[in-house]
């Protein structure tokens, strides 16, 4: 453990999950818990929780949850002792010096340093005579010297090695280097520098801590773009480019943009709120990132297959959030005679910010986007495609949940294939119907099968003997409940647990009992991954009281012990007994009609 067992139960008394939360999430109190819409995951109706007396999260829908300073390496990306030096900062504790290992800290402010220092070099590189040709291309691009230096871009070299040679000059070592992603090892083990002869885009992130970098060649060579590999301090699917800028807009809403220089040409333009995902996919993790500022994203990608299969792609992955998602598509250029796409770079240049401001006022709510794609595909002047087209688009129409909205989207449908708004509607009332039944028997297959529904989510820690496991959750939700409880489990070793993970967090219960203090899931942050705390968040928000404690532990023990004699094969078992046994099983026993 990094930090005193002390130290950490003072952090997590300080940091009440309640106030935590709410700096992030709006939370509205019914009955005795907290409730708002999961930051981890896209959804309307709020299925977030938060416990005031555990103390502890817990999402129904994606089953995220744990304690507070689970809350904050999730909501924030950060490491366990990094946690906890910013819970420990908002509580104004002095944070006492790491008395496990402190190598991976170092690692990742060394790399960070390593970054910030680059970064610098790769500007500085703009007004060297070997910078020119960067600085050049930026004139091409009409990218001001002011927009550069806001961003940070900046030039690496045409050299197999100036990059690292001059962050060695400053102390740092090829291993930093590596773990930076600066340098590539060749296959004869020599290193040379990754970026060369490249305009250079630094990451930075909302903490304003340059994290990666991006490349871009000067000509028609390939690759076209290079990007920083996943290291100590980077991960592809949790940053946006520019986020560190746009989350300081006033503008109501967020550009989603799919390159570096489109986001560069927005802000330069006066429209600082745009952003770009790392490549043309959202990610659910940015959703997160983006939720904090904004609750309208704007979706605006190159108008060719690719911008549109990808604008499909976020759509979908938007459709339950609690975003509004508008679509943005810019209107082809003529070239030449001919009509060729343009991106926001181009449409900028050619037709000014006023004109590109009109274009995201009138941009489109997403259904529409997405009925004028489904008419884009048929001939709607054909009799058999009209036929078509209304079956898909009932399908679309069908899966809006509002009734009204169903309405309305049928009429537009009908219009435009030039068919009656009553057979529309009849079309769409089959589909939602169709919907409807399948969507039941969905759950009633899901409800079949009680074992499934108490699986863990995550397959590696699935239970093998169903019966034991619930037994065993019983005991480690008790325990937290109340440690004293830990008298009645002298003669239950954790051996007897047929869960790993519930083996584990019963043996630190067990061991915290016998030190004299109280287990807290704070005190197991850094000891569970995000699943695994995630479970245990699912078992502790089941009711419990302590009304009948002391005879539901023994009952949860018993059938621990028995299991346990069952899986070693010893002896025979008693067919009375078993078929009790298989009696309470069928009933739904779980031990649960003693605690709640």
């Amino acid at each position: 453990m990094a930090f005193p067992q002390r130290f950490l139960d003072e952090v997590a008394s300080r940091s009440d999950i309640v106030d935590v939360v709410s700096s992030y999430v709006t939370l509205t109190k019914k009955g005795g818990n907290y409730f708002g819409l999961c930051p981890f995951h896209n959804e309307k109706t709020g299925s977030f929780s938060v416990s005031a007396d555990k103390q502890i999260y817990h999402c129904f829908g994606c089953k995220h949850g744990g304690g507070v300073i689970n809350f904050i390496m999730e909501i924030e990306n950060l490491s366990f002792p990094d946690a906890v030096r910013l819970l420990a900062k908002r509580a104004n504790l002095e944070v006492p010096e790491d008395r496990g290992d402190p190598e991976e800290t170092r690692r990742r402010q060394r790399v960070l340093a390593l970054n910030r220092d680059a970064a610098r070099w790769f500007y500085q590189n703009l007004s060297r005579p070997e910078g020119e040709a960067v600085t050049a291309y930026l004139a091409r691009r009409q990218i001001s010297r002011k927009t550069a230096m806001n961003f940070g871009l900046g030039a690496s070299l045409d050299s197999w090695d100036a990059l690292s040679t001059a962050m060695q000059e400053k102390g740092y070592t090829k291993a930093d280097l590596l773990a930076a992603g600066l340098v590539v090892r060749s296959q004869k083990g020599r290193l040379y520098d990754k970026f060369r002869s490249r305009l250079m885009f630094p990451v930075i992130d909302v903490r304003g801590d340059v994290v990666a970098f991006g490349g871009r060649v000067l000509d028609k060579s390939e690759p076209k773009y290079m990007n920083t590999t996943e290291t100590i301090v980077y991960s592809k699917r949790r940053n946006l480019y520019g986020i560190n800028l746009a989350k300081k807009t006033r503008r109501p809403n967020f550009i989603l943009c799919e390159g570096n220089i489109d986001v560069i040409t927005l802000h330069q333009a006066g429209f600082d709120n745009a952003v770009a995902s790392m490549g043309t996919a959202l990610t659910v993790e940015q959703t997160r990132l983006l939720s904090r500022y904004t609750k309208e994203l704007v979706l605006c990608y190159d108008n060719d297959t690719a911008g549109q299969l990808a604008t499909q792609k976020n759509i979908e992955l938007l459709r339950d959030s609690e975003f509004t998602v508008r679509v943005l598509q810019l209107p082809r250029r003529l070239a030449d005679g001919e009509y060729v796409k343009q991106d926001v770079d181009d449409f900028i240049k050619f037709n000014g910010p006023e004109a590109f401001e009109a274009v995201l006022s009138g941009s489109e709510e997403q259904m529409d986007y997405r009925m004028k794609a489904v008419a884009a595909k048929y001939d709607l002047s054909d009799g058999q495609q009209k036929i078509a087209y209304a079956g898909e688009i009932s399908q679309l129409i069908a899966s809006v949940p509002n009734a009204v909205e169903r309405e309305v989207y049928a009429g537009r449908a009908a219009e435009a294939a030039g068919i009656s708004r009553e057979a529309m509607l009849l079309e769409v009332r089959r589909a939602w119907g169709k919907r409807r039944g399948q969507d039941r028997q969905a759950l009633v297959r899901e409800n079949l099968s009680v074992s499934a529904l108490r699986q863990p989510k995550e397959r590696s820690i699935r239970y093998t003997d169903m019966r034991s496991a619930m037994a065993e959750e019983g005991v480690v939700r008790l325990l937290f409940l109340d440690g004293a409880l830990a008298e009645q489990c002298r003669d239950l070793p954790a051996e007897d647990f047929s869960s790993p993970l519930l083996a584990r967090i019963y043996t630190q219960q067990l061991a915290a009992h016998g030190e004299g203090r109280t287990l807290t899931t704070a005190a197991l942050a850094g000891e569970l991954s995000p699943e695994e705390m995630g479970h245990l968040a699912d078992i502790l928000q089941e009711p419990a009281a302590l009304a009948n404690a002391g005879r539901a532990m023994g009952d949860y023990i018993r059938v621990i012990k028995d299991c346990a004699l069952k899986r070693r094969g010893a002896g025979e078992i008693d067919p009375l007994l078993a078929a009790k046994d298989q009696f309470k099983e069928k009933r739904g026993y779980g031990g649960k009609q003693h605690d709640k």
